[in-house]
């Protein structure tokens, strides 16, 4: 018997063949790219924060002119003297000039002795210290928050959350005690307003009455009215 030879693949065979083929180099180079990636990982090590400049910043002015933003990069390329929190930079100036994307450390900073909060007041404002929910990587020197009061309900009417004051300076910030974190678990920070009296008091008082306080950061330059004073109660009506 004569052998016949065998038919040739259709187009549609072909197709599938290649796709299949496709898929295989995909997975393949997927896994190795993944393989890699934790290499690299490996190689690098664990990683450190870091206070990075946003802006470039002169010699003699306050650090948080530069803006600085928390960044995370592998410790081993990380100064051993990197600042790695806003309250580093509380009572300092540049000791030199620093250029845009720059890290802080403690070696381009020296101590200003005049450059506590009290001593950037003027006629009429306070310090006021408050413990409050907040985004602690932007909460840093110089950076301008609006203040949001929440209080619980009495019984007969939902609780509100206020907006208590708008456009408040951040002269210092620190990490909140263990015993001071919010059962929703959120971060909370200390931090130092400048504040006119009344503000004070109402602040002082509100860390006694109300369930929460919340800081919210504003974007730089916004100096924009927030309506203070405008309250939403637990049903947001």
């Amino acid at each position: 018997m004569t052998a016949h030879p065998s038919a040739p693949p259709t187009p549609r065979r072909r197709a599938l063949l290649l796709l299949t083929l496709a898929v295989l180099s995909g997975t393949l180079a997927a896994a190795s790219v993944r393989r890699r990636e934790a290499a690299l990982t490996r190689a690098l090590g664990p990683e450190a924060l870091v206070l990075v400049t946003r802006a470039p910043v002169a010699a003699g002015a306050m650090p948080a002119s530069a803006r600085p933003l928390l960044r995370t990069l592998p410790r081993r390329y990380a100064p051993p003297d990197a600042v790695a929190g806003a309250a580093r930079l509380l009572g300092t100036r540049m000791a030199v000039a620093l250029p845009a994307g720059s890290i802080l450390t403690a070696s381009v900073l020296r101590a200003d002795r005049a450059a506590g909060p009290e001593a950037a007041l003027g006629r009429g404002e306070r310090v006021a210290d408050v413990v409050a929910h907040g985004d602690p990587r932007a909460l840093v020197p110089g950076a301008r928050v609006d203040v949001l009061v929440t209080r619980d309900g009495d019984g007969t009417r939902a609780g509100t959350t206020v907006l208590a004051l708008a456009d408040v300076e951040v002269l210092a910030t620190r990490r909140a005690p263990s015993d001071a974190g919010g059962a929703d678990g959120g971060a909370r920070v200390v931090a130092s307003l400048r504040v006119r009296v009344r503000d004070a008091v109402y602040l002082a008082a509100a860390q006694a009455f109300a369930r929460d306080v919340r800081l919210l950061v504003r974007a730089p330059g916004d100096r924009a009215p927030a309506g203070r004073g405008f309250s939403v109660d637990q049903r947001l009506r």
